[in-house]
């Protein structure tokens, strides 16, 4: 691999973090997810019939959601304002799911709901579900009640409630149980499923849907900001394209991860139309027409979820139809990388990993001057699971990272790896074009404050310390000063680093106990930070008798400053630091018991 030209401008770079996904992230080459446009009135009840909530009424419900909080969880109290509260909320059900604050308010409150009110609240919006539906407000409170199910169904406390309340239910006729108005829901969404699909809001509702009806809830539709779609997909025409649409798409990604974990047949069949379809589209010059969908914003999303689920045969079978001799191409893509991320990270054998690994590899540092250092990570990471090709991408590393020659300078590796910085620029070297690269000065290094962590950088270290031979990157990591080590610790990104030491299976007794001693004078400005006291505490977790007591011994010395401190407190009590400076014999018996059991435990997980 030619590592080109070696001026400061153009090979002593620090490689642009990039790869960066949500709103409007900077060189991500997405653009903001964005804003939502005005509702549209095509679904919305004439002026006159659209509800209005008073002040007064929002003063109450603000006022019955704060007394909820504060109340006891349990009680006859309790139950008897929640059934109060929930009362008034059926009579107002339409005009607070329809006001922005009063939304708000009432998802809170369905929270506290048993089961009879919120059947009753639920049976309230039914009349007006296509307008609460597709309400920006609206949405979110159908959403809130579809997300209780897995709370009440089953519950032994709501049968009870169940069985006591029928009597009531005659009064005005049999109230249809949860389960019923679910599946009605779902009929009729099922009815009028593109509309569903296609409106911003409506398509909540539907992958929320496919969640509860699928009985996994996931966590990345849990995260997703609401009202994220952009504002010119604002309605689908449903005359659109299905897959293809900005909204619609987001079901279909839903659907996918539901059927993956509960029906992998139908999920196999849904994948292959979905790569069937858009196969079939409009070819492309450069080879398959599905490369035209990679570097689309909204296929590109549907692909990625594609790739996660696939089985591996059909996985080979992908990449050798459409992405085999693109790799490069669509690693430079600001849109592209993404996919192909997804299919690195779906790569587990051996089959598929060398075939994308010499087609991709002699372009590392290619592609991460072009800030996608994602797509690296992902081929690291396949390196790691499959466990080929690990020795050759750490020297490629070496290289792209102008560490490889001289040999002196691998030892810096740990520092350029965590900051995707090249040599040079780290330590501001100013080296002609051509010039042979200096020898490693171990006083510059020791000198320099560790630069600032990247979360990729992170993961490459991870990675890499999760190899077979992780040795060139554990000398690394041994090279740091203790200062320089602390810093790696209390980063919320480098504190990984450092979980990778001490639970990876390729690291030594031995070598994790060279890196770690370099901490040694450090602990207490460990215990007192929010993810340093983090590390200490899994330090201690694995140490021995004799390593407890240098650790204690340490913190000890300043016990007031750590109980005083919000995070040092934990660990003095952890190590029962107490206990060590009053009764030190009767702590060695403790500890000596605790290390016993664990030998023990450990004994019987590795038979």
């Amino acid at each position: 691999m030619g590592l080109g030209p070696r001026s400061l401008h153009k090979a002593g770079r620090r490689f642009p973090a990039g790869d960066k996904r949500g709103r409007g992230a900077k060189g991500s080459g997405r653009p903001p997810p964005g804003r939502q446009r005005p509702p549209d009135r095509s679904s919305e009840p004439a002026p006159d019939a659209h509800p209005h909530l008073s002040p007064e009424a929002l003063g109450y419900f603000r006022q019955a959601l704060s007394a909820l909080k504060e109340a006891p969880e349990t009680g006859e109290e309790r139950e008897l304002m929640v059934h109060n509260v929930l009362k008034e909320v059926e009579a107002d059900a339409l005009a607070l799911a329809t006001n922005r604050t009063g939304s708000e308010i009432m998802q809170e409150l369905l929270g506290f709901s048993p089961l009879k009110p919120l059947c009753r609240v639920w049976a309230t919006l039914r009349s007006n579900f296509r307008f609460v539906a597709c309400h920006r407000c609206g949405v979110h409170v159908l959403q809130s009640a579809l997300l209780q199910l897995p709370r009440l169904l089953g519950s032994p406390a709501e049968k009870e409630e169940e069985d006591v309340e029928e009597e009531e239910d005659g009064k005005d006729g049999p109230l249809e149980t949860l389960e019923e108005l679910v599946l009605g829901l779902a009929s009729e969404v099922c009815d009028d499923f593109l509309f569903y699909c296609g409106d911003t809001h409506g398509s909540f509702v539907v992958r929320t849907l496919l969640q509860v009806l699928g009985g996994t809830l996931l966590e990345s539709e849990r995260a997703r900001h609401r009202g994220s779609q952009s504002p010119e997909a604002q309605r689908a025409p449903a005359r659109e394209v299905f897959i293809t649409d900005k909204i619609s798409s987001f079901c279909l990604q839903v659907a996918l991860q539901i059927l993956h974990r509960k029906l992998p047949q139908f999920c196999a069949q849904l994948c292959s139309a979905v790569i069937g379809y858009l196969s079939s589209r409009n070819s492309s010059a450069d080879g398959s027409p599905l490369l035209l969908f990679l570097r689309d914003q909204t296929s590109s999303r549907l692909l990625e979820q594609v790739l996660l689920v696939l089985e591996p045969p059909r996985l080979q079978s992908l990449f050798e139809d459409h992405f085999q001799g693109q790799l490069q191409t669509l690693a430079a893509h600001p849109i592209a990388n993404f996919p192909l991320q997804r299919l690195l990270d779906a790569v587990t054998t051996p089959e598929l990993l060398s075939p994308v690994f010499e087609e991709l590899s002699p372009a590392l540092e290619a592609v991460l001057a072009q800030g996608h250092p994602g797509v690296v990570i992902a081929l690291v990471g396949a390196c790691r699971r499959v466990g080929a090709h690990q020795a050759r991408v750490l020297q490629l590393l070496l290289e792209a990272f102008h560490c490889a020659e001289p040999p002196s300078r691998q030892v810096a590796c740990v520092p350029l790896f965590a900051t995707l910085t090249a040599y040079e620029v780290y330590y501001r070297l100013a080296e002609e074009e051509g010039a042979v690269p200096a020898e490693h000065q171990v006083e510059m290094a020791t000198a320099r404050a560790l630069g600032e962590v990247t979360v990729l950088g992170s993961l490459l270290l991870q990675h890499l310390l999760h190899f077979s031979s992780p040795g060139i990157v554990l000398r690394s990591l041994g090279a740091l000063t203790g200062p320089q080590l602390l810093t790696l610790a209390q980063n919320p990104a480098g504190s990984h680093v450092l979980d990778a030491v001490l639970t990876s299976p390729s690291v030594t007794r031995k070598q994790r106990r060279r890196v770690l001693k370099t901490l040694k004078g450090q602990y207490v400005a460990l215990a007192c930070s929010r993810h340093g006291s983090r590390v200490l505490d899994a330090i201690w977790s694995g140490a021995a008798l004799g390593a407890r007591k240098e650790i204690a011994a340490e913190l000890g010395e300043r016990n007031q400053e750590l109980i005083r401190d919000p995070f040092g407190h934990h660990v003095a009590r952890n190590v029962a630091l107490t206990t060590f400076l009053k009764r030190r014999e009767a702590w060695e018996q403790q500890q000596g018991a605790v290390a016993k059991r664990r030998r023990a435990l450990n004994s019987i997980l590795e038979d």
